[in-house]
């Protein structure tokens, strides 16, 4: 029988990993995840400066030495040249969010455009009863303005997830490179 850690002691982890940019890399790798009963909250990959290599970002929340073990195992794949649980604390994290808002009348954009300004968002898209903002930040900062434009009416919301880097030189590299 597994034992389930008590909701005290789960926090938040964001895996970096570095792999391969082969097809059926990131299957095998939410597998991975999904046998040790992990709910991965985002992902989001993209490639890097280095050809044939993308960079995961996994962000999943869990117990610290059963996701130790997760990590080891990620470290086993052919695929996977480097893997770093990120300090929460000691990394840049951003997201990116695209948000259609319901906006019928000129007072509406008006206010919707204000609100967009004060968190430095960007109007992308306008027609003639709707706006879509970009915003990039802190998922707290996005949430905040998904909360604060919800009474106009959300028509759609697409986010990227989280992505991060560790703050400094450091870096997550492969070793050959």
């Amino acid at each position: 029988m597994g034992r389930h850690p008590k909701k005290e002691e789960l926090s938040t982890h964001i895996i970096s990993a570095l792999v391969l940019n082969n097809p059926g890399v990131l299957q095998r790798i939410a597998g991975l995840f999904s046998r040790r009963g992990y709910n991965i909250s985002s992902i989001t990959v993209g490639t890097t400066e280095i050809p044939n290599m993308a960079r995961m970002t996994i962000v999943v929340k869990g117990d610290d030495k059963i996701l130790e073990q997760v990590v080891k195992q990620l470290n086993k794949l052919i695929e996977v040249i480097k893997v770093s649980d990120l300090d929460v604390n000691k990394c840049v994290k951003r997201e990116l969010c695209l948000i259609k808002i319901h906006t019928p009348d000129e007072s509406s954009k008006s206010q919707v455009i204000q609100y967009t300004n004060v968190f430095r968002g960007k109007i992308v898209d306008l027609s003639q009863e709707s706006l879509t903002v970009e915003i990039t930040g802190r998922s707290d900062k996005i949430n905040a303005f998904i909360d604060l434009v919800r009474t106009f009416g959300i028509k759609e919301v697409a986010r990227t997830g989280l992505t991060a880097l560790m703050r400094g030189p450091k870096v997550l590299k492969s070793k050959k490179s």
